[in-house]
């Protein structure tokens, strides 16, 4: 089977993680298009179920949520009129937990912004804590059940609500938010510390992610074809910011500051991971059922 040599696959990845769109990647490292998307789902792979695997028993104190938009081969708007329809066309979020103390991305989840993804990301979130925490969302409605329905009264759970002023006529017709005039933060459960009552890192996080992923970039084609790829492109982005990436601030990596990873990684480590998962023995068939004798 050909293979990639090594050098070339870091080189890849690393221009994925850093915001080159993967034309612009063929181009620069002189590999096919095609050739680079499968090792992008190959990493994005490995990542997720190594995420999956080792983001476990974090022990953190202040979490903080928050939901970034993009979409995927046409804005929600345009889907009707789309000439090939595209399963997940539209508007797709992803949901972020973010420990405020280490930076470590704990959870994300990828889909709709409704209540059912709501719940499926808190109950992802609460797998993935040891320990009692205190969280801060924005006052996106959907949040009240799923913290409730994931933690019950085992958390301190507080809104912040931001409140706009009206768009200025300058900014009509183009993607410009509103003044921010005000916040109310906003008791839900528990005993939250007020003062801690923040969503400032997460959102922080949110212009990470649209630096570090082309397919965030507004205003260009560079947008995710297939929903599928969106994800892996995620899953492969995180694991590299959680463990291959130094934060400026905390010197070492988010998981190492976490207590989830006690070296600092890098991009051929997760090649080590892809080749570990092609490596790993497939499951074969069943072979007949054979009832035992009593």
């Amino acid at each position: 089977m050909n293979k990639l040599p090594l050098a070339k696959r870091i080189q890849i990845l690393s221009m994925l993680v850093e915001g080159a769109s993967m034309r612009s990647t063929a181009r620069v490292t002189d590999v096919s298009f095609n050739t680079i998307a499968k090792l992008m789902i190959e990493a994005g792979e490995a990542c997720a179920a190594y995420h999956d695997e080792t983001v476990r028993g974090v022990k953190a104190k202040r979490v903080q949520c928050d939901e970034i938009w993009a979409f995927v081969a046409a804005k929600q708007k345009n889907v009707p009129n789309m000439k090939t329809q595209v399963d997940g066309a539209g508007d797709v979020w992803t949901w972020t937990a973010l420990d405020a103390d280490s930076k470590m991305i704990i959870s994300y989840l990828v889909g709709g912004r409704d209540s059912d993804y709501a719940l499926a990301f808190m109950d992802d979130v609460a797998a993935r804590l040891a320990n009692r925490v205190q969280m801060t969302t924005d006052g996106h409605r959907a949040y009240l059940e799923a913290v409730e329905g994931a933690f019950g009264a085992d958390v301190d759970y507080a809104q912040l609500i931001k409140i706009y002023g009206a768009s200025p006529d300058s900014a009509k017709g183009r993607y410009s938010p509103a003044d921010c005039t005000g916040i109310k933060k906003n008791r839900i459960e528990g005993n939250p510390d007020i003062a801690h009552v923040s969503t400032s890192y997460v959102e922080r996080m949110n212009l990470n992610i649209r630096m570090g992923n082309r397919r965030f970039t507004r205003l260009t084609n560079a947008f995710s074809k297939k929903i599928d790829n969106h994800l892996h492109m995620l899953s492969l982005y995180f694991c590299h910011y959680n463990f291959c990436r130094v934060h400026k601030t905390l010197r070492m990596s988010p998981a190492m500051a976490a207590g989830v990873s006690e070296t600092l990684r890098d991009v051929e480590w997760i090649v080590g991971l892809i080749d570990a998962r092609a490596e790993a023995p497939k499951p074969g068939k069943r072979g007949p059922y054979k009832k035992r004798a009593a």
